[in-house]
């Protein structure tokens, strides 16, 4: 089978191509799954270079999710059988033709989706709904301000909350995305963070601020941010794809009377083992009822894995960016 390997860990994918490896076989517990779709994630590209917390031993074939048919099943495994479609994974093996995966991983894929928009729902919506939900306890009516919400995750936040019948505020330093966003999400207000949004935050909500504010970004927009939370209000720390980790003054904190609170929804289910199955089955749920709508923006080929890890890198992805095997 073909896979994508990462054969050391380089700067710029130096380390990474396209081989052909023998076949494999599902151990016990584990099913074999032919890929028709994985999606590429942030940490795939760091993974590459080593800067990711997972650092699986060299060589291996990165890719955190995927969508497929079942082909063969381990010992053991009764849940799945060949021809079911799947999607999910594990940390690793999702670029290539088949991929192996615990059975547990697995979920039904929805017939609501497309292979594509099933490889790259878990991750997003599982951390949208862990932050919101879990972390947040957002209620209905409340100002969700997302940032970066072009991407992945921010996407998947700003269709999560307006389910939730929150009032959603996109954010993003691209007119074009909001443009995107704009015509297929309606939030209530979108805001470009390029020359600053406290203001127009604060005008947006009625001068009160955002009840919770979504953040993969870090650097300068968490800082902007604390300006304009509202009392009470929650700032969810997702990521630092802006590269900066910032530090919050506490008495900012203790002024404006607001919570920062850490999202790792992987880490909340492997902590809270119940509440992570009652997770994870919440959002598929949602997602065989059609009731969410990720965003497949672009698909390529196996052999176009680094134009396809380039419009993460870049930002010029609206959505998910999806290698497809069978391409």
């Amino acid at each position: 089978m073909r896979a994508l390997v990462v054969e050391e860990l380089a700067a710029e994918y130096a380390g990474c191509r396209v081989k052909d490896l023998p076949d494999t076989t599902p151990g016990p517990g584990e099913v074999l799954v032919k890929v028709r779709a994985g999606a590429v994630n942030f940490p795939d590209l760091m993974q590459t270079r080593g800067e990711h917390q997972h650092k699986p031993p060299v060589p291996f074939t990165p890719g955190m999710e995927m969508a497929g048919d079942v082909v063969a099943v381990g010992e053991g495994v009764t849940d799945w059988k060949p021809g079911d479609a799947v999607a999910g994974g594990s940390r690793t093996g999702a670029f290539a033709e088949y991929a192996v995966s615990p059975a547990g991983a697995l979920h039904r894929k929805p017939e609501a989706l497309t292979y594509g928009q099933a490889a790259g729902y878990q991750v997003c919506y599982l951390t949208a709904w862990v932050a919101l939900v879990r972390r947040a306890q957002v209620q209905p009516g409340e100002w969700v301000l997302v940032h970066g919400a072009a991407g992945g995750t921010g996407l998947a936040a700003v269709d999560l909350a307006r389910h939730l019948g929150c009032r959603v505020i996109a954010a993003s330093a691209s007119d074009a995305k909001l443009a995107v966003i704009e015509k297929e999400y309606a939030p209530d207000a979108v805001v470009n963070v390029t020359k600053g949004f406290k203001d127009r935050v604060k005008e947006i909500t009625g001068g009160r601020g955002a009840d919770v504010i979504y953040d993969p970004v870090g650097g300068d927009v968490f800082d902007e941010s604390v300006r304009c939370i509202a009392f009470d209000g929650r700032i969810l720390s997702i990521g630092f794809t802006s590269g900066r980790l910032p530090v919050l003054p506490v008495n900012y904190a203790l002024i404006k009377g607001f919570s920062v609170m850490g999202v790792r929804a992987g880490e909340y289910g492997r902590k809270f083992p119940e509440k992570g199955r009652e997770n994870n089955e919440a959002i598929w749920k949602l997602a065989a009822e059609g009731a969410m709508r990720p965003r497949v923006d672009r698909e390529f080929p196996l052999h176009g894995w680094r134009e396809a890890f380039d419009t993460l890198a870049e930002r010029t992805v609206v959505g998910k960016t999806i290698i497809r095997p069978d391409l």
